[in-house]
């Protein structure tokens, strides 16, 4: 199962070889009966191992083709009995909506993955904006990155997985359970109850643009940032809506603050 920034030898891996922290991602996915699993990056199958304890159906999504061929050998009979199926493949060109993964999907279904650290933003991002989007994802990621997500004090990230679910940290996990180690330690991020509800009254794609503009300059105010695109009088307006102050930063603006912000600022009237 492969993990890191970095993919060692020929892909950087890191295989998991700590069996309780596949047992803590499992168990963190909560499978529920008549989900199907999705798993981004089986490697050896540390993980898949673990999953198929839960008898549910299992697409898992394996870019190293030579890790492809391994787990064909090492799940043949899950294989043949249906409840595993293997795509070869880069997992950011599988789009949940592709029929060739839609059809085998039945019902709802859960992202179980230990992540290779680079894309980690953007796999999340992935499957949170996606027309389908999952029940829940148990993640093994690197630790920093799962702390600055669950963070009281706000990124673009954190913001970018707050609007759509709630996220927790399971457990934290040594890089001494990789072979080999990393330079960093991981930790298991699970984010539940995912949906669009936050968006029943504010424009995704607006609401993003004004947090993006907010954390243009982290050295500048949240007003100088904003006011870079928006109506300074406009801005100032939105400020005292929000219950922001003229001179408070991005990073300490809470998520419902955000849409106070982008509700004032495109014209719709806050809720």
């Amino acid at each position: 199962m492969a993990t890191g920034n970095h993919r060692g030898a020929r892909l950087g891996q890191h295989f998991l070889t700590a069996r309780w922290a596949a047992v803590a991602l499992a168990r963190a996915a909560s499978v529920r009966e008549g989900e199907t699993i999705i798993e981004i990056g089986p490697g050896k199958g540390a993980l898949t191992r673990e999953l198929l304890a839960t008898t549910s159906p299992i697409i898992a999504i394996e870019k190293d083709l030579a890790l492809v061929e391994k787990l064909h050998e090492t799940f043949a009979l899950e294989i043949s009995n249906g409840q595993l199926r293997i795509i070869a493949g880069d997992v950011r060109d599988c789009m949940i909506e592709n029929e060739h993964i839609k059809n085998y999907i039945l019902g709802n279904y859960v992202v179980a993955a230990n992540i290779p650290y680079y894309i980690t933003g953007e796999i999340i991002r992935q499957f949170l904006t996606a027309t389908t989007q999952p029940r829940a994802m148990a993640l093994l990621i690197q630790k920093e990155v799962a702390q600055r997500i669950t963070s009281k004090k706000e990124s673009i990230l954190s913001l970018s997985v707050k609007a759509y679910g709630t996220p927790k940290i399971i457990e934290k996990v040594s890089r001494k359970s990789f072979s080999p180690a990393p330079s960093v330690d991981s930790a298991i991020l699970l984010i539940e109850k995912i949906s669009r509800d936050f968006f029943a009254d504010v424009d995704e794609e607006r609401f993003f643009a004004v947090v993006h503009a907010g954390f243009a300059s982290k050295r500048k105010f949240l007003a100088n940032n904003l006011a870079v695109n928006f109506n300074k009088t406009k801005v100032e307006r939105a400020l005292v809506i929000a219950h922001i102050d003229q001179k408070e930063r991005a990073e300490n603006v809470s998520l419902v603050q955000w849409k106070l912000l982008t509700q004032t600022l495109i014209g719709m009237t806050p809720s």
